[in-house]
């Protein structure tokens, strides 16, 4: 559902520092709110104070929230810690794994642009019914 972001009610948060804002704006911008924010029914904040600092930022007026039944304190900073407690960074040599692998789908070889051209040919002669 989307939620007008000025009627999201920010509490006292577990994280402190709003780190990357900058970097998720930029995200938000290109490829659009991969995640919503979680809000309760009184549309207190229970997790994704980074996306909605992102979206302010962008100056957009509403974001695609989840509504949970998080009515007393305890439960929305028991969800709060969960989702960022079981976040686990990509490490490393994955995160570089993942961009040369992106960068050989962006700058194909000489033999893999033959065969993207052989197999547009060939969907132009005979396509899909």
């Amino acid at each position: 559902m989307r939620i007008r972001i000025s009627e999201i009610k920010v509490g006292k948060r577990v994280r402190k520092e709003l780190t990357g804002i900058d970097d998720l704006s930029a995200s938000l911008a290109r490829y659009g709110q991969l995640h919503p924010v979680v809000i309760t029914r009184r549309k207190v904040l229970v997790s994704g104070r980074r996306r909605l600092a992102a979206a302010r930022q962008l100056g957009w007026t509403t974001i695609e929230a989840l509504m949970i039944d998080a009515t007393d304190r305890v439960s929305r900073l028991e969800l709060e810690l969960e989702e960022n407690a079981q976040r686990v960074p990509v490490p490393v040599e994955e995160v570089a794994d993942a961009y040369a692998r992106l960068e050989r789908l962006r700058t194909p070889g000489l033999l893999t642009r033959l065969w993207l051209a052989i197999e547009r040919f060939f969907r132009r002669v005979f396509p899909r019914a």
